[in-house]
């Protein structure tokens, strides 16, 4: 499997835009450093707009598998192989992050030695290893992670600094890095309050309704200010109304997260069930997954756009069945 993947000739990755999948996009440029990057979104991928993106030549990384790509690297749950990969090199296995599955393919052929800790980071913070105290400090890794972002071109030039081999804190010292960085602390005290003034506990379920709002959170920081009080969160954000493609908006959608500085070991419920329940796109891990919100009628989903009371039913629906948690 490892020689025929390092065979193939890659000319396009397309990884997902958060800190996971930067970190997989550089160092798999360091074994094709030619290949064009494109970011995506899982549900992007999902409704078909990154299908003109992808065939043979293309790298899907730490996104759901495409059936035309040519290897698809992946940690997810949801995105295990089932038997319909023909065509598609496919490496996916448990692993706390894409990226380390990608340096495990690569380790022997290129030099990685300069990602060994920095990588022991990535995994903590996909797969849910960081503690509270890891979190809430200013470590520059969990700096770095806040400061992706696409459009603002900060994603694609911190992993072409990585594919360079130059260290965390090198990428947070350059002038406009270090600019965004201050401007990004400022935006995350306006979270925090956002998310403090926003955040309910039911059933020791915290719930955060940011939708309408342009502004994200992962559940990191939902926990982490709920403290334990709560054994999992679910965040509302993105637009309600809006879908896949709208220009400076995203489909109202649901996070949903165990509390993993509580339960390091896993959560007492596998949230995927809640992510399915009415969204066949939806999907992760069983501790960190989403999903988009679905128009409900009579507690079943039904075809027409997503209204503001579409939220509160599927609430309605999710809380019931994480009432049933054993």
């Amino acid at each position: 499997m490892v020689s025929e993947a390092l065979s193939l000739d890659i000319r396009r990755i397309v990884t997902d835009s958060d800190l996971d999948g930067v970190v997989t996009g550089a160092i798999l440029r360091r074994w094709w450093p030619d290949a064009e990057i494109v970011f995506g979104h899982p549900g992007e991928l999902r409704a078909g707009l990154l299908d003109d993106c992808i065939d043979r030549h293309t790298a899907v990384c730490d996104l759901p598998r495409h059936p035309e790509c040519g290897l698809s690297i992946d940690h997810h749950q949801s995105n295990a192989p089932v038997g319909d990969e023909e065509g598609v090199i496919s490496i996916w296995r448990h692993a706390p992050s894409a990226a380390r599955i990608a340096y495990d393919l690569l380790v022997n052929e290129v030099d990685l030695s300069d990602m060994t800790e920095f990588l022991n980071w990535v995994d903590k913070l996909d797969g849910g290893g960081v503690t509270r105290e890891e979190f809430l400090s200013d470590h520059p890794v969990i700096w770095l992670g806040r400061l992706i972002d696409v459009e603002s071109g900060l994603a694609m030039h911190i992993l072409e600094s990585l594919q360079a081999g130059m260290s965390v804190e090198e990428i947070l010292s350059i002038d406009w890095v270090a600019s965004a960085l201050e401007e990004r602390k400022v935006r995350q005290a306006f979270l925090n309050q956002a998310i403090s003034q926003n955040l309910e506990v039911v059933d020791r379920l915290a719930i955060v309704r940011m939708e309408d709002a342009g502004v994200r959170s992962n559940g990191y920081r939902i926990t982490a200010i709920a403290g334990d009080s709560c054994d999992a969160c679910v965040v509302v954000h993105g637009d309600v109304g809006a879908s896949f493609g709208d220009e400076e908006q995203y489909p109202v959608s649901a996070s949903f997260y165990t509390n993993s500085f509580l339960h390091t070991e896993g959560g007492l419920y596998d949230l995927t069930q809640l992510a399915t329940k009415f969204d066949p796109d939806g999907g992760g891990h069983a501790n960190a997954c989403g999903c988009r919100i679905q128009p409900i009628e009579d507690g079943e989903r039904v075809e027409r756009q997503v209204e503001i009371g579409d939220i509160d039913r599927n609430l309605e629906v999710w809380l019931a069945m994480w009432a049933e948690r054993s």
